[in-house]
């Protein structure tokens, strides 16, 4: 199965004071270059999805061929996430990709490549711990475009409810932990107070 990859970058960051959080730094690299090296690692269809242009080609990190990174503008403006997962599968040359947020650091290749192992066997493969699913590191098949464009279409804008409706293949903290502690593999940052509490989880095997 050929495998694409999307990055979501077009949220407004509101408790984040509307910063680009895929700008801000975490063991001295920015997040979107830690992304980005990972993604490279995975397939050479790489996409940056939201409302405008994404960062300046001359802010990608230089591990990145520039030119296997694309811009993505929803198609679907002012819908969230599930308007950029719509334009993602939408644009993407694979027949699967792996969704991820702009605001998570610590997403290991080796964790991403399993998720996607798993995408033959299902419509949508996603991460589940106590907080739920996580939506926002999964791996969609071309098999979720229309509900996701009829959902769209009738404002149903929830993604954990496509993940409902859809066959699943949900990964339990059980096999999450092979990879790595699932709080810091899964940890994203919407507030000023989570950026700084990214420290406490630098000591949490990788």
């Amino acid at each position: 199965m050929k495998v694409s990859a999307a990055i979501l970058a077009g949220g407004r960051a509101a408790r984040f004071g509307g910063r680009d959080k895929s700008a801000l730094v975490v063991d001295g690299r920015t997040i979107l270059e830690r992304q980005l090296s990972m993604l490279a690692t995975l397939t050479e269809d790489v996409m940056i999805v939201g409302s405008g242009r994404g960062p300046e080609p001359s802010a990608l990190p230089a591990v990145v061929d520039r030119h296997a990174v694309r811009f993505v503008a929803d198609a679907v403006p002012g819908c969230g996430p599930l308007g950029g997962l719509h334009a993602a599968l939408s644009a993407a040359h694979g027949d699967a990709v792996l969704l991820i947020a702009c605001d998570m650091p610590f997403v290991a290749g080796p964790f991403a490549a399993y998720l996607l192992s798993l995408a033959p066997d299902a419509a949508i493969v996603v991460p589940r711990t106590e907080r739920g699913y996580h939506p926002l590191c999964a791996v969609y098949t071309r098999a979720c475009l229309e509900p996701v464009a009829a959902r769209l279409a009738d404002r149903r804008l929830r993604m954990r409810e496509l993940v409902d409706e859809l066959p699943a293949r949900v990964v339990p903290v059980e096999e999450i932990d092979r990879f790595g502690d699932w709080h810091r593999l899964l940890a994203n940052v919407n507030t000023p107070a989570e950026y700084a509490g990214l420290e406490t989880l630098q000591g949490h095997k990788l």
